[in-house]
């Protein structure tokens, strides 16, 4: 069976995972489209809840080169979506319509309790009944398969024997990522990796995680060093891979070496004839 998700197939492989953010907007879907990312999060936190540029966006990130040339229909470039709400807002209708479209994982901003942390997987999940296999997290996503199975290449029947979150479906397809930002999350992490299964994925929010420590965005200070450190000893010992949301050119190296599994890195733009033009006409 091939494996559709990119990040999952990494991950599941004990490879790095590597991804970016991007606004849902078909021209920077495109731009994604042929880059060597192994996923894509459309960032809708920190931007508008637009359904309709997400849906326009999905498939621009599509290139049907890639998938004749591959041979199979999985995605070049896996998408997944960072949606707006707090872990204690819920958040389920935001998730299910990301997964209505074909996203094939959420990223669950300020997760802080095992509550919310059994949210987040349950509202990934479709329901069964008690005494099914994997019951737990119960399942409350609502049943609407048909452009999510298009996108995905699968009749409606398919995707269902292939929408389960994985790791807690090992043929599942959909990515569970956790964002800990606070204390109360770190001091909870235990709890939630060892009472929540289907738990693919913990990033760290160090943006918003500096911002509770007094040390906005320093992100080499000690402090956050610290916290960093205690996720990363958590989830290391859970088997449970770890997001590095700003790796960079000169961070890469260490970032590695600290244990990070899934690494976002921001593309730079770069134009070097325009560059060299201003130079040389003295409007450097």
């Amino acid at each position: 069976m091939t494996r559709l998700n990119g990040v999952i197939r990494a991950l599941e492989a004990g490879e790095h995972a590597f991804a970016s953010f991007a606004p849902p907007d078909p021209a920077a879907a495109l731009e994604f489209s042929t880059a060597k990312y192994d996923g894509l999060v459309f960032e809708m936190e920190h931007k508008p809840w637009d359904v309709v540029a997400l849906k326009d966006s999905l498939q621009y990130l599509l290139n049907r080169r890639q998938i004749a040339t591959g041979g199979d229909i999985a995605p070049a470039v896996t998408p997944l979506v960072r949606i707006p709400t707090n872990g204690a807002e819920k958040g389920q209708w935001h998730a299910k319509q990301a997964l209505d479209l074909g996203a094939y994982g959420i990223v669950w901003p300020h997760i802080s309790t095992v509550e919310e942390a059994y949210n987040a997987v349950a509202a990934c999940r479709y329901p069964r009944l008690p005494d099914a296999d994997r019951y737990e997290p119960a399942g409350v996503r609502g049943d609407s398969p048909a452009a999510a199975a298009r996108y995905w290449g699968l009749t409606n029947d398919e995707y269902y024997a292939r929408s389960g979150v994985w790791p807690l479906d090992p043929d599942g397809e959909i990515l569970v990522a956790l964002m800990i930002e606070d204390q109360l999350g770190i001091e909870n992490l235990p709890d939630i990796l060892d009472r929540v299964p289907g738990i693919g994925l913990v990033i760290i929010g160090e943006g918003d995680m500096s911002q509770e420590l007094g040390i906005p965005r320093q992100y080499e200070h000690p402090k956050l060093l610290e916290c960093k450190r205690r996720v990363l000893e958590i989830c290391g010992e859970r088997g449970v891979p770890v997001g590095h949301p700003h790796v960079t050119a000169g961070n890469v190296e260490q970032v590695v070496k600290d244990g990070y599994r899934f690494l976002m890195t921001m593309p730079v733009r770069s134009y070097p004839g325009l560059d060299r033009g201003r130079e040389l006409t003295g409007r450097a």
